[in-house]
């Protein structure tokens, strides 16, 4: 059985750093390319970062360009998200989520794909970034 268990979340202040883990099981991680999306407060769905399944290649949205870094260990079937200079707009739930397709790979503004594309997803973190 497929899961995925997101932790990290917390409140921070504007400028402040944090790091979310996605703790996969119940598939060979390393066949599946990894995301990491967001939901704000009234808000829709919003892709944030795509790896491949490896971590060879990486891509982010403008919005976090350049802030947040994303990598996975492949040995502790890990995903993480790094959240550099934090602003109150990246307030929201983060979910990591599975491609649905093995071996699919991505770039760029490509790899932010419609929800169907997924088949599995966590739970949810909260991140608050708030003075």
């Amino acid at each position: 059985q497929v899961q995925l268990v997101e932790s990290g979340g917390a409140l921070v202040q504007p400028g402040e750093s944090l790091t979310l883990s996605c703790a996969a099981s119940g598939f060979t991680f390393t066949t599946y390319s990894m995301s990491w999306l967001r939901q704000a407060p009234g808000k829709g769905l919003e892709w944030v970062s795509t790896i491949s399944r490896v971590g060879g290649n990486r891509a982010y949205a403008d919005s976090v360009k350049g802030r947040f870094t994303i990598s996975r260990d492949t040995d502790k079937n890990t995903l993480y998200l790094q959240m550099n200079n934090l602003k109150p707009e990246d307030t929201a739930v983060y979910y990591c989520a599975k491609y649905k397709i093995p071996n699919l790979t991505c770039s760029g503004a490509g790899c932010n794909r419609p929800d169907k594309d997924y088949d599995a997803w966590g739970q949810g973190t909260q991140v608050t970034v708030s003075s």
